[in-house]
């Protein structure tokens, strides 16, 4: 199982970008899906999250700004980032749980995409 991310670049504050995180290979089932993201010198932190059933849970920093989405059809999770701010700055991480040629999910994790928000 991949995980591909596309969507990162630079952007002026204020701005909007669209993540993109597609899983491929063998899958039977994804349940949780998330997106985190490390600053330069700050800890990875969680940004968003979205279960099988479309509940979600935003970190307190991008609430109102961020929304994300997914689409199971595709195995593919979605963050709309809008009023991006310098502070938005970090590499983006996909995440999901998914239930591959094994019995029990598995955390697979993206390679990360480039977020930068200029002032």
């Amino acid at each position: 199982v991949q995980l591909v991310e596309s969507g990162g670049g630079l952007v002026q504050a204020g701005g909007s970008l669209r993540l993109s995180c597609t899983a491929s290979g063998t899958i039977f089932s994804i349940s949780n899906m998330g997106w985190y993201r490390r600053a330069p010198g700050k800890q990875r932190e969680l940004v968003a999250g979205i279960t099988s059933n479309g509940s979600t849970d935003y970190a307190d920093s991008v609430k109102g700004r961020f929304t994300i989405s997914r689409d199971s059809a595709k195995n593919t999770v979605y963050l709309q980032m809008n009023s991006l701010i310098p502070e938005d700055t970090a590499v983006y991480y996909c995440t999901m749980k998914i239930k591959g040629g094994s019995s029990w999910y598995i955390d697979y994790w993206g390679q990360g995409t480039q977020v930068t928000v200029s002032s």
